[in-house]
Order: structure tokens, then C-alpha cells, then sequence
């Protein structure tokens, strides 16, 4: 059949679903595995290799959606017909258009660009599949009956009332019933907040460099962007008074931990000043949190020293439990939150209550907190080794967080040149993100961000040595 020794390394090697498909991928492609052979069943192949029939369904379906494998019914799995096969390779790599459209859509599609250091999520092998295969199990077993309608509009009670705790262990005491939202993503909880508490023509204030598809909400609500320069302790309260005094914004929007795109987290100093121009003035301030639990603690929360009187806060679970499963939340004064639970009805209805319950099950029985911590680590490490390769070629470091997915450099090129840059390194199969995509109105910039757990293969340094 083929021949497979499966390292379970988790710290070290791809995950066991990987080494699985790239082993029958082999096998098919080397036509050790010839057009409709039967694959062992899942079952039988799972005890064999010692592992989960989960493990081994995934690794088959992947096989399914590359091509290589046909699933039919009572007659299990078998390789597919040298058509199909040939159909459905992939062809050799040509890099993609770099325009607005890859960027804010194909790029989540896109698993073409083979070095990803632009890109804003973890690596896959380090989802904690364990968690979340634990979860899956727990919730397949549900009554259907349970789940057959739309869900609560504020969504999973069980879920908001973990957000309470965790919440609470962070100095933040809020009533799960009445002030936590669910949401498909903390992006839509921001989309939601725009659409509730703002009109077109309003100003509002941003990170100078911030969120970039925190940009695209502001430009789609018709919205007047103002940016106030982010430092490595917070933002320049100097120029953020001044932009307060003279454009009477409504709201101004933060990443107070680990920052997208800088990796800075707020000093105690710049977060309490912010808040009093804050009050004075009668901003709504939107506290964009969904890193805080990568980070070291002792970071300032918004919320808690504010008390939700004009603080609206954001949170979610891409960066500790998986992007895939879109699970946000907003945390708000109960009658901001009720307009808040009005405008995701009139616009998508509830958030998906199956989703809520997978990411319930995982706090709650899938190691989250280990999980967590181990995450911390592997990012600690990668950023040790990510900040050595920028000293030596002699890259400007904005900050040294230690922590978190991202670093911001600054090359040694002059701002109109980035997306030049962007270009050619594309070609050669590397994605950069240079600043302008994190400014208000593109403005340019010799900064770029890295990705930290993508940025360690020697091609990229090798690319960018011919910049510096």
C-alpha cells in the first residue's frame, strides 16, 4: 500500500492530517497507488496508525477536495480516474495580481503564495486540533432537535457567560445576559458598531498605522478618517486632543494590545490620558482586543478602568482557537447593546449557535488555556529568531514585543517605493504587507509588516537583502 511513519512531534512536525494526505498524495502521484484502488477504510487505516477516525476523515476529505480520491457511498475510498486527477492538480505556481481585490478577498482564498510573512493569521499546525476535534465530537452529539432553530440574537448563553468570566478575571465584572454580544468575528462586531453608533459624514479618529479591513468599514460607512499617530506606549495624545478640538469626531478606534499591525501594547499613562480627552469631549472609544490573551500581562484594558460608560469593547477567538470558525464579540452598556443585538437581526439575523457551542466546548473542555500558552511560547521563540534576522541586515524595529503574531520594520527605501517592492517580492513567491494597506487613505510608507510564525525561510531574507 504505502509505506508511512508518522512523527508526532507536535512542537516540530506538520500535523498528522498533513503527513497523511502528503503521503497518499505521494503514493498516487508515484502511481504506487493506481486509478481505482480501494483506500483502507477509515476506521481500519485509524487503528493501524494508532489514531483518531477524525483525524484520518479529515485527511481523506482533503485527499477528496485536491482530487485524488473519489468517496462513494458503501463502497468507501478509492483514487481517482488519471483525468480527474490531471484536472484538478494544481498547476505550476504564477503569483497573483497584487490589487485591492486579492487583498481585501481572494488573499483569504489564496493558498497559492508559497511564503506568507504579510499574512495575518497563525500557522495551521499549531490550531489545537485535539481542542477542537474534542469539541466537534461534543457538539455531533447535540440533539438535531436542539438545533434547529435561528439561536438567541444575542447568541449562545453558555458562551457569553465564559466571555463573563474571563472578562472578570481581567478586572471587567459584566452581566453575561445583558451586555455580551456574539458575533460572526470581532470584524463584524466592528461593522456592527460603525452602522449602530455612527452616520455618514460623521469623523473618527484611527491608528496611524491600525487595522487595515477597520479602514474599509470606515471608507463603506461613508466616514471621515482621521489618523493620530500610534507609538510603541499607545498613540500621540498630543495630536489626538488636537484632532479631537478641531474635527469633533464621534469615535476613535483602538488596538490596545499587541497591535495590528506594530505589536505595541498601551502604557497605563497613554490609556488614561486617552480617556479623559475621551470623556471631556464625549467620544465613544472602540476598544479592539482580540490579542489580549497572547499577551504578557498587566496591559492596560480600556473597559475596566472606563466602566463601559463610553468604552464599547471587541474581542474574539481567530488568533487562539481558529479563524475558521468566526466567533467574535462585542461587550457593551445594555442599552447600546440592545441597538447593537437590532442591527446584526436587521442585517444577518443571529450568529451561528453551532459555531457558538464548537468554541464553548473548546474553552471549556479542550485544554484552552494550555493551548494558549503554548502558542505564547512558539511566538516568543519566533520572534528571537525573526529580530535577529532583521538586525543583522540592519531593519529598523518600531517595537520588540515578544509576543504576538506581528513585527514592524521599516526598510531602507524611500515610502513611494513599497509597493514595488510588494511586486517583485510576489513574483519571487513572497507576500509582503508594506504600511500603506494599515494607513488612513493608503498614504505610503517604507514600513512593512511581518508575520513572525511566516517569516523564518532563508528565500525571504534573501529578498530582502537586496534592499538594504
Amino acid at each position: 500500500m504505502i509505506e508511512l511513519t508518522l512523527e508526532r512531534d507536535r512542537a516540530q512536525a506538520p500535523t498528522l492530517v498533513e503527513q497523511i494526505v502528503q503521503a497518499f498524495a505521494a503514493a498516487i502521484e508515484g502511481e504506487t497507488l493506481r486509478p481505482g484502488a480501494l483506500l483502507p477504510s477509515v476506521r481500519r487505516f485509524a487503528e493501524a496508525q494508532e489514531l483518531s477516525t477524525f483525524t484520518v476523515t479529515e485527511a481523506y476529505g482533503r485527499l477528496v477536495s485536491m482530487g485524488l480520491v473519489v468517496a462513494r457511498r458503501g463502497s468507501g475510498y478509492r483514487v481517482a480516474a488519471r483525468l480527474q486527477a490531471e484536472r484538478t492538480r494544481a498547476v505550476e505556481w504564477q503569483p497573483p495580481s497584487l490589487n485591492a481585490t486579492w487583498l481585501l478577498s481572494d488573499v483569504f482564498a489564496d493558498h497559492s503564495v508559497p511564503i506568507k510573512a504579510g499574512c495575518g493569521w497563525l500557522p495551521n499546525e499549531w490550531i489545537n486540533e485535539s481542542g477542537l476535534h474534542h469539541a466537534l465530537r461534543a457538539v455531533s452529539r447535540v440533539p438535531a432537535a436542539r438545533m434547529a432553530d435561528y439561536g438567541h440574537p444575542y447568541g449562545f448563553a453558555p458562551l457569553r457567560e465564559r466571555i463573563a468570566e474571563h472578562l472578570d478575571r481581567h478586572g471587567l465584572p459584566v452581566d453575561a445576559a445583558s451586555n455580551v454580544l456574539l458575533t460572526a468575528g470581532a470584524t463584524q462586531a466592528l461593522d456592527l458598531i460603525v452602522r449602530t453608533l455612527l452616520r455618514p459624514g460623521d469623523a473618527v479618529v484611527v491608528e496611524d498605522p491600525g487595522y487595515c479591513n477597520l479602514l474599509q468599514i470606515l471608507q463603506l460607512a461613508g466616514l471621515t478618517v482621521l489618523g493620530v499617530p500610534r507609538t510603541a506606549a499607545g498613540i500621540d495624545t498630543d495630536v489626538f486632543e488636537r484632532l479631537v478640538v478641531e474635527h469633533r469626531p464621534k469615535a476613535v478606534f483602538l488596538n490596545t494590545t499587541l497591535q495590528n499591525p506594530t505589536g505595541a501594547t498601551f502604557g497605563m499613562a497613554s490609556a488614561f490620558r486617552l480617556l479623559q480627552i475621551a470623556e471631556r469631549h464625549g467620544l465613544w472609544v472602540v476598544e479592539d482586543d482580540v490579542n489580549r490573551e497572547l499577551a504578557p500581562p498587566g496591559a492596560p484594558l480600556l473597559a475596566a478602568m472606563e466602566g463601559l460608560k463610553r468604552v464599547v469593547y471587541v474581542g474574539g477567538f481567530a488568533k487562539t482557537i481558529t479563524p475558521a470558525l468566526r466567533c467574535g464579540y462585542v461587550v457593551a452598556e445594555r442599552d447600546v447593546l440592545r441597538e447593537l443585538a437590532r442591527t446584526k437581526m436587521a442585517v444577518g439575523l443571529t450568529s451561528s449557535a453551532t459555531t457558538e457551542r464548537i468554541v464553548e466546548k473548546v474553552l471549556t473542555e479542550g485544554r484552552y488555556a494550555r493551548h494558549v500558552e503554548f502558542v505564547g511560547e512558539k511566538l516568543k521563540e519566533a520572534h528571537v529568531l525573526v529580530e535577529e534576522r532583521m538586525d543583522s541586515l540592519g531593519l529598523e524595529l518600531f517595537h520588540r514585543p515578544r509576543a504576538g503574531l506581528f513585527v514592524w520594520a521599516r526598510l531602507a527605501i524611500e515610502p513611494q517605493q513599497a509597493a514595488e517592492v510588494a511586486t517583485r517580492a510576489l513574483a519571487d513567491g513572497i507576500w509582503l504587507a508594506p504600511g500603506s494597506y494599515f494607513r488612513p487613505g493608503d498614504a505610503a510608507s517604507a514600513w512593512f509588516r511581518f508575520n513572525v510564525p511566516y517569516s523564518g525561510d532563508d528565500a525571504l531574507w534573501a529578498f530582502l537583502r537586496k534592499w538594504v
